[in-house]
């Protein structure tokens, strides 16, 4: 191909390899040619020493290409492409096509393979010096495009004016831009190989415009952390036996700085007033619905654009370091929830993204999701697997995350999930399973295993499937944690029922007991349950006003003692009648009235019992934690268990009377005489009860009681759990 020939190629914007004919070529004149493609520029010329000695460069014929031959003995490397435009600007940059593609032959190598775990220092924008020289290296993975470009401001945004290079034919695209800033915004435009062109955001970028704007931002990740001590003992931190009381929340709906829906605190205000606030309640972390950037407020940042970008409604990548970090030196660790099982269709996104099915599967019965019109992940395709898997490491090793709650597991393990017979395919060997994504989720939770001690991986997954967490050598998926969905379901249905029909409902409240240890739960009490009209956990309670703060303390009771780690979406703790809504934020003015006040004055002394007492959480992973005293007794309404800690020293006796009628004289059977000390009353007066109880105390008898030799005479408070613990020993 004859020079021309490429010029009109690169002009064209059809050029894979534009570094074969521009920037300095040897010719066989004993010179150098140097050509630029330049399509706003009136004239031109090389810059070519320090000095500033200059050599014009000369039109080709296509009209925007520009040439100049520099003789041997006079080249230097560092030479400057100048070029004027009509309106008087002037540039001057070192030549982008002077300095070689630096994606090596292993990076190319493990991403193909899928293993390329840090594959975010390999793509995106990235600073570097290259010969003294500072500026941006660009690359990008879109193996069937004709072409790819940098557009930007520093190219007024034209398409092809900064062409990429396809690095060794390998679908990865690269080009290192001298002079390139921080906060410089950029896309990718495509040439697919229809011949249409796209512009798409960076899928590694770190940062991005707020919306509705949908560029990438090129941005340093710069940020003195103070949390070394934190991250160190995270190591040695044995999750199970620990506990674990976690405080979900949406990051703009938590309290806002007006009025307006579309005005937000930035994240280091929201630290400043959180932090604060979840250390005098006593949660040990809070849990982050979707930070990553995404378009659509009300998708609540389940539908994910730019995963490796924390949303710019809150600030900057370096706010957001702030907050992770203020988190970890006030003792809160942070878990972020993640949503690799599926993608929106926006057209500047991942979808579509080099004219292909690039990172989802073109045939829908395996590509479309249909309950959210998303894309779904093909987790066969190895590029796609390295994407994901680096991203989680990326938010552990580059915000210093605690935990990744991966979203939607359910709909990432079954290729029939949500769909009708016909709307799907089998896998290889006819079966309902998806072979690929449970091959990935094992990989991904053993690379954070195997990198990263003491951080949790946790799976919202709503079915039957066996071994969710059951380490992967072990056959299973490798979580250490699921969220118990049947426990918050069925719980959630017997409280909402009216106390008079909750007889026929026992089964419901006891029945998770049976499986509380088939796996590694957390109870949650989820952002899920008190949306599209479902209810606030408040409203879901039956009975007039009393009734329904009763039932909530009772409900909160129930939970802090039943087995499993504990999480509860914000706005819970007190009370808060309304649904939750995106566009709002939580009504603090409720604090003010003496019911909300006192109900979080429990969540407050429940949370303290819970992290003080080792047999309240020491034992919510294992059977021996757990023992039931009397789950019978469905004519009451009223059941009883123990909680024990794992060596089985320490017991605590819990008691529930879920009606409105107070118990007198009701008899519990209890392993050791002694004196019980009454160590919470829900009904107590300062959490807004009545105050039925039992005097702080209660003392034991030689009356055998539900197989047990000894046996407590108690009051039931209505509508209260009440907890004891052996206070003194014998008599």
């Amino acid at each position: 191909m004859s020079l021309s020939e490429q010029e009109l190629r690169i002009a064209g914007f059809n050029e894979a390899h534009p570094e074969r004919t521009m920037g300095p070529h040897v010719t066989g004149e004993g010179s150098y040619r140097i050509v630029a493609y330049l399509p706003r520029a009136e004239n031109a010329w090389i810059e070519n020493s320090p000095e500033g000695s200059v050599v014009n460069m000369k039109r080709s014929g296509n009209g925007k290409t520009f040439r100049a031959e520099v003789k041997k003995s006079e080249f230097r490397r560092n030479y400057l492409i100048c070029f004027t435009e009509k309106s008087g600007y002037t540039e001057k940059r070192e030549d982008p096509y002077s300095f070689t593609a630096t994606v090596s032959d292993y990076d190319v190598y493990l991403f193909k393979k899928g293993e390329f775990l840090k594959s975010y220092e390999t793509f995106g924008a990235h600073f570097e010096e290259r010969d003294g020289v500072a500026g941006v290296r660009f690359t990008v993975w879109a193996p069937t495009a004709r072409a790819v470009s940098v557009i930007a401001d520093f190219n007024h945004w034209i398409a092809g004016a900064t062409p990429m290079t396809n690095v060794s034919d390998s679908g990865i695209w690269e080009v290192f831009v001298p002079r390139v800033t921080g906060g410089e915004v950029y896309k990718y435009a495509i040439r697919t190989g229809s011949g249409k062109v796209l512009d798409k955001a960076d899928p590694y970028a770190f940062r991005t415009e707020l919306r509705p704007r949908t560029g990438s931002v090129v941005s340093p990740l710069n940020y003195d952390w103070k949390d070394n001590r934190w991250v160190e003992e995270r190591k040695r931190w044995n999750f199970y036996e620990e506990p674990l009381l976690i405080y979900e929340m949406h990051l703009g709906s938590w309290r806002r700085p007006g009025e307006n829906p579309r005005e937000f605190l930035n994240y280091r205000d929201i630290a400043d007033q959180l932090i604060p606030y979840l250390k005098d309640l006593g949660y040990t972390h809070v849990e982050l619905m979707p930070v990553m950037e995404h378009p659509f407020d009300g998708s609540w940042g389940y539908q994910v654009v730019s995963y490796y970008s924390p949303t710019s409604r809150y600030g900057t990548p370096e706010d957001f370091m702030y907050f992770v970090d203020q988190c970890h030196v006030n003792g809160i660790g942070v878990i972020l929830d993640w949503v690799p099982a599926h993608f929106p269709s926006d057209e500047y996104g991942l979808s579509n993204f080099d004219g292909t099915h690039l990172y989802d599967h073109e045939d829908p019965r395996r590509g479309f999701h249909p309950d959210w019109g998303t894309r779904i992940f093909n987790y066969g395709r190895n590029e796609v697997r390295a994407f994901l898997s680096s991203n989680a490491v990326f938010w552990l090793e580059q915000y210093h995350i605690d935990g990744i709650r991966i979203d939607a597991v359910s709909s990432m393990l079954y290729l029939d999930y949500s769909r009708k017979k016909g709307e799907w395919l089998p896998n290889i060997h006819g079966g309902r399973e998806n072979l690929e994504a449970i091959d990935f989720i094992k990989y991904l939770n053993r690379s954070i295993h195997d990198n990263y001690p003491g951080v949790i991986t946790v799976a919202e997954e709503s079915t039957a499937w066996g071994g969710v967490t059951i380490p992967h050598y072990q056959g299973g998926l490798g979580f250490d944690f699921k969220w118990n969905m049947g426990w918050m379901h069925d719980t959630l249905y017997y409280f909402s029922r009216d106390p008079v029909y909750r007889k026929h409902e026992h089964n419901n409240l006891t029945f998770s007991a049976w499986y509380a240890f088939s796996e590694k739960f957390i109870l949650p009490l989820s952002h899920d349950e008190v949306v599209h009209m479902k209810g606030s956990m408040l409203n879901k309670m039956p009975g007039d006003r009393w009734q329904k703060f009763a039932n909530l303390r009772l409900l909160y009771t129930y939970m802090i003692g039943s087995p499993g780690k504990k999480l509860h979406f914000m706005g819970d703790e007190f009370g808060q009648p309304k649904e939750w809504s995106v566009d709002g934020t939580l009504q603090w003015e409720l604090l003010n009235e003496p019911m909300h006040n006192s109900l979080m004055h429990l969540v407050k002394d429940l949370n303290r019992l819970y992290r003080s007492m080792p047999q309240l959480y020491q034992g919510d992973c294992s059977p021996p934690g757990f023992q039931w005293i009397d789950f019978k007794d469905t004519e009451n309404s009223v059941i009883s268990f123990y909680r024990f800690s794992e060596e089985g020293k320490k017991s605590a006796l819990f008691v529930f009377n879920m009606t409105p009628v107070p118990r007198y004289g009701y008899r519990i059977g209890v392993d050791q005489e002694g004196v019980y000390k009454e160590m919470l009353n829900s009904d107590a007066k300062e959490y807004g009860g009545s105050g039925v109880g039992n005097l702080g105390s209660v003392k034991s008898e030689r009356k055998p009681s539900h197989g047990r030799k000894y046996s407590i005479s108690l009051t039931l408070p209505p509508l209260a759990g009440e907890i004891f613990v052996l206070s003194v020993e014998g008599t």
